[in-house]
């Protein structure tokens, strides 16, 4: 069976980041991921993941002015220096925390010019961080309308104009179902692009145990199709995030036995 990271944008999101990062170790997570870390202590939270082992698997760039509406930079045309701003402040995070991977949010906005902005702070990122894995997430339009990324087959049109070795798509397998239906289908065709694999039952984005998507199913797949690195458990627990853990403690003894 697969390995897991916790999500700490969702999971224990109450806690500050480095107690969060000891509670994700004592639920048997195998790694983390945050979303932005810009409020973080780094020392504190470098001290909590020393203390664990735990890896920190990536980040997120900043969405920009959350009041305005922004959820993300990248893709958006007039706003290039923000966009390479939010992506230096995201590379030196990750190099101080040694994350190895930086999502890059694109933001809410259409069309030729912004696909063009898109490639551009992309390409920057990659030469920017070329000891990094560089990540593009297509988010349904549901949870974010207006985003600019919103499938797989879009990603991959990104990932071969970018032409960049450190470029992956982060296959989310609840936008995925939202979007595209079959995540299993669409997860062995776009395989060799995927840098990290997220997970969240459908269609209420929470613990991964009930909903639309079969995740023992999901799980049996992503072995046999020999991905060996943790998937990032990025779903919405309902109440205390230890409660919703029973689906993590049936995949250790599905893994012990």
């Amino acid at each position: 069976m697969p390995r897991f990271s916790a999500n700490l944008g969702f999971l224990w999101s109450q806690l500050s980041l480095p107690q969060a990062v000891r509670a994700a170790a004592r639920a048997g997570f195998d790694a983390v991921e945050c979303h932005w870390l810009h409020d973080a202590a780094l020392e504190a939270l470098r001290e909590a993941l020393n203390e664990t082992g735990l890896p920190l698997l990536g980040l997120n760039t900043s969405r920009g002015d959350t009041a305005a509406g922004d959820f993300g930079l990248a893709a958006l045309p007039g706003r290039e220096a923000e966009a390479r701003a939010a992506i230096d402040a995201a590379v030196e995070y990750a190099r101080a925390l040694d994350a190895s991977a930086i999502h890059v949010m694109a933001g809410k906005t259409d069309g030729p010019q912004a696909e063009a902005v898109f490639l551009e702070n992309l390409c920057y990122a990659c030469d920017t961080a070329p000891e990094r894995t560089i990540l593009i997430e297509p988010i349904n339009p549901f949870d974010v309308p207006g985003y600019f990324l919103q499938n797989t087959a879009h990603a991959q049109r990104v990932i071969a104009d970018v032409s960049a070795p450190n470029l992956k798509l982060m296959f989310d397998c609840y936008h995925v179902a939202r979007v595209e239906g079959d995540v299993i289908a669409r997860l062995r065709a776009v395989l060799p692009d995927v840098g990290h694999i997220q997970l969240a039952a459908v269609p209420d984005r929470g613990a991964p145990d009930h909903g639309d998507l079969d995740y023992d199913m999901v799980f049996r797949e992503i072995d046999a199709l020999g991905w060996t690195r943790p998937l990032g458990a990025e779903y919405r627990p309902e109440g205390e995030t230890e409660a919703s853990l029973g689906w993590l403690a049936r995949a250790r003894e599905r893994v012990a036995r």
